[in-house]
């Protein structure tokens, strides 16, 4: 297939045709595998070009297919993390890619040691719909930083940004640099099963599963960027009336879809109904009212809002009692503007405490120790994301050091996910793998370890046939070195 045959806005492309977009890429790669840092520079370049011209279609696209999103909220993640990745990667990738030295052991001298980076060749993408700009762009910007080919598959879920998507990847790159493939669900399962030099999916544990399986058919390495429940511990220290805010916001952030949002706080027993009362306040604060709030982010589909509310429904038919921050949160027809829930006296076996809720629902977990907190999350698999609350720093550090999780931001929600200079990823169910700043630059690179061997060295005193000089050379050696 030659090159100007492929269309990377394909929709619905077979598997034959995926493949034959990777093999354009991989031939491209293999004619140029070590791209100049001018031309890395250059891509990211026009990737930055392509988010600074397009910016008014970019939020039109999502927020029709969001049936409503908070223009803020999209200029803050969908823009301006996009932008500012792009942006610190052109700047360092001149440092990033310049080979290293490290320390060569005395018994291997005058030999030299350093470590090398080298793009990997074809780095693939799957794109969940929450945050669909960010996490196709981010990883991309990366992934071209390395000096790596990308194609992105973007979710089924966001029809009308995938569509803008791949016309403006056809606009600003040839299908050889980066190409974009439309189409549903067997799309997205046939290019997991394409044999990339490494796979990265962002989206539920259900279907990170499904993608693992499929990469390890050709050894694939993945950076799977996963979610799970992540906990906001509120400690017996906590000035509610400053943290309520912070924890309302990092909740109610893209109506809650958003893979690091609280999934349930827990909250010292006596301090509950106080949780409740600062939250609630906190949420009007900040949207007056949900229904027909433009500054609200709607639920992505009727599906997903249906999810929703059968937690709501199950968790109070098994006992929960519900707060509905905004009344009924009842709006124009079709409306999927959901108002926030708070969920008290909830238990384990509810469907809210054992999936991930990704929406404005928040069961509230009191304890009567910190140590029972601590215990509660780790007979849990192990969070994306954990946020603590308070001034006591003993129980600050009793908590990191006694929790596992993808990341922590103490004192406020989200904000670790946007430090671009922190690795972002999960551990366990929550995820493999991390990229952002240099460790995406790191994750998209093999670090080839190289060893320069002198002309005049002492080796040959190691080569058959063996007697008393090498007997004696080892036995120095295990004592001594």
């Amino acid at each position: 297939m030659k090159v100007q045959e492929f269309d990377p806005a394909v929709v619905g492309c077979g598997a034959s045709a995926l493949l034959d977009a990777l093999e354009v890429q991989r031939a491209a790669f293999n004619a140029d595998m070590v791209p100049t840092a001018a031309v890395r520079r250059e891509r990211l370049g026009r990737l930055q070009a392509m988010v600074a011209d397009n910016e008014p279609a970019i939020l039109d696209a999502i927020n029709a297919d969001f049936g409503g999103r908070a223009r803020q909220e999209m200029v803050l993640t969908e823009l301006f993390v996009v932008l500012s990745a792009i942006r610190q990667q052109r700047r360092k990738l001149g440092r990033w890619m310049r080979p290293r030295r490290v320390a060569t052991p005395l018994h291997m001298l005058p030999g030299s040691s350093q470590i090398m980076p080298q793009p990997l060749g074809v780095i693939g993408n799957i794109v969940p719909w929450n945050y669909p700009c960010q996490l196709a762009l981010v990883p991309a910007a990366a992934a071209l930083a390395a000096g790596n080919r990308v194609m992105i598959k973007p979710s089924e879920l966001t029809p009308a940004f995938s569509r803008l998507l791949a016309q403006l990847a056809a606009k600003y790159f040839a299908p050889a640099e980066l190409a974009v493939i439309e189409g549903g669900v067997e799309v997205s399962r046939d290019f997991a099963a394409l044999p990339f030099d490494h796979l990265i999916f962002t989206g539920s544990t259900t279907v990170g599963r499904q993608v693992a399986v499929a990469a390890a058919h050709n050894l694939t390495p993945v950076t799977l960027e996963l979610g799970g429940k992540s906990p906001a511990i509120i400690d017996e220290s906590c000035d509610l009336a400053e943290s309520a805010p912070r924890l309302a916001f990092g909740k109610l952030f893209n109506a809650g879809q958003t893979c690091v949002a609280p999934d349930y706080a827990l909250v010292p027993r006596a301090r509950v109904e106080e949780f409740v009362r600062e939250v609630s306040a906190a949420a009007a604060a900040m949207y007056p009212q949900f229904a027909g709030n433009e500054q609200y982010t709607s639920i992505i589909s009727e599906r997903h809002h249906a999810r929703l509310q059968q937690l709501v429904q199950d968790a109070e038919q098994q006992g929960a009692r519900v707060v509905r921050l905004g009344g009924t949160g009842a709006g124009a027809a079709g409306e999927r503007r959901m108002a926030p829930v708070l969920l008290l006296d909830v238990t384990p076996e509810m469907a809210v405490m054992r999936e991930e809720i990704f929406g404005p629902l928040l069961p509230v977990v009191p304890y009567d120790t910190l140590q029972q907190a601590i215990a509660f999350i780790n007979q849990r698999e192990r969070p994306l994301a954990l946020y603590w609350f308070g001034r006591e720093r003993r129980n600050c550090t009793k908590v990191l050091h006694s929790t596992i999780s993808g990341g922590v931001t103490i004192n406020d929600a989200l904000w670790h996910a946007a430090q671009e200079n922190l690795p972002f990823g999960g551990v366990g169910a929550s995820g493999t793998g991390a990229y952002h700043g240099e460790h995406g630059f790191l994750a998209f690179s093999k670090q080839k370890p190289i060893y320069r061997q002198a002309r005049l060295n002492g080796f040959g005193l190691f080569r058959p046939p063996y007697g008393r000089v090498f007997d004696t050379l080892a036995d120095f050696l295990k004592r001594h070195m």
